[in-house]
């Protein structure tokens, strides 16, 4: 990933607090010049993806077809997740997208807009939501309605 996206992703990891711990699981792409089939490299990715989430997790895909969600409305599942101690996994699928078989395991597939985004992009704008849903909860300042 370009230094941009480490670095916008770092910065709002970094401002979340002790209890909120995000944790940042690259997978390498599938090689897309092997002659495989665009299908091949997505289920190839996808045994990766599932291989990866951890037992127990609740898995949210992300998805352009997914669900949209507030920013508010993700402060409450945020709020849910922390009283539960759910933890949450959410899977940014790579350039092909996700496979079936992780959309099939999602507990949830999720919006973050109706545009096709890149996933490194994608990886900022979540860590600034959660950073935001975070905001709303403590009454911090950094979101206003």
């Amino acid at each position: 990933m370009p230094a941009w996206i480490r670095s916008g992703f770092g910065e709002y990891v970094k401002r979340l607090p002790p209890e909120i711990k995000v944790e940042l699981v690259e997978l390498k792409p599938e090689d897309r010049t092997s002659g495989k089939t665009v299908e091949k490299a997505r289920a190839l990715e996808g045994e990766r993806i599932l291989a990866a989430i951890p037992a127990g997790a609740t898995v949210l895909a992300l998805d352009e077809k997914g669900r949209a969600f507030t920013t508010q409305g993700l402060s409450v599942m945020l709020a849910g997740w922390m009283r539960e101690a759910t933890h949450p996994a959410f899977v940014i699928g790579g350039a092909d997208g996700l496979s079936d078989e992780v959309r099939s395991r999602a507990d949830k597939l999720v919006s973050l807009s109706a545009m096709t985004l890149p996933h490194g992009l994608v990886r900022v704008v979540l860590a600034e939501q959660i950073y935001r849903a975070w905001t709303i909860l403590a009454n911090h300042p950094y979101h206003r309605d």
